[in-house]
């Protein structure tokens, strides 16, 4: 099951306006064979005209420590906040873990808020999805990453909503999607992300 939802506004309707429109795409789950990377991946492949979504690895970020921010952010969190300050937006693929994301994700998070008033994720456009071998959908982790998001003043689109149920039928051994259905969504997503982020480069944001 996929499920799926938009609002009355059909964003695909809209010319996103936009040329070289860099999206940066970042997996919940450090599995090699993740369904949300292989989600991700299928993004990467799905892209509208003008879009390009570059894969960020939050593996190798260390846990979120105040002492070791105040020594100076370790390379990888330097590398990290440079990667969004450099997108146009955000994708974020979540799987869902005891009914919330997962611990790197809310980490990397945490580490792109700070500092305070001077985060990389400010009024950065974003899109979030996920991908569960169960029947929720990772519904409940993309209410609570909305929750986080909202606290750092990210963008996030409210519909559509992707929630990728049984995703082990719908992606094969290699990780390559199977289901038409899945991958229309996909695209529609995105089209609808191309749009979200030209309305904010057209008010300065």
């Amino acid at each position: 099951m996929v499920s799926y939802t938009q609002g009355e506004t059909d964003l695909n309707d809209e010319t996103p306006g936009t040329n070289d429109l860099h999206v940066l795409g970042i997996a919940g789950s450090l599995r090699a064979n993740s369904f949300n990377l292989a989600l991700l991946r299928t993004a990467q492949k799905l892209v509208p005209p003008g879009m390009a979504i570059d894969i960020f690895n939050i593996a190798g970020l260390p846990l979120y420590d105040g002492d070791l921010e105040e020594q100076g952010d370790p390379e990888s969190v330097t590398s990290w906040k440079a990667a969004i300050k450099a997108a146009d937006a955000i994708l974020i693929v979540t799987p869902e873990y005891n009914y919330g994301i997962p611990g790197v994700l809310k980490n990397a998070i945490d580490w792109a808020s700070r500092p305070p008033g001077k985060s990389a994720l400010m009024e950065k456009p974003a899109a979030i999805m996920g991908a569960t071998p169960g029947t929720g959908g990772t519904a409940r982790a993309q209410l609570q990453l909305r929750q986080t998001l909202a606290a750092t003043r990210v963008q996030v689109m409210v519909q559509p909503e992707i929630f990728v149920a049984t995703a082990h039928e719908k992606f094969d051994k290699e990780g390559r999607l199977t289901d038409e259905t899945t991958g229309k969504y996909v695209s529609k997503l995105l089209v609808a992300l191309a749009a979200w982020t030209a309305r904010f480069r057209q008010s300065g944001s």
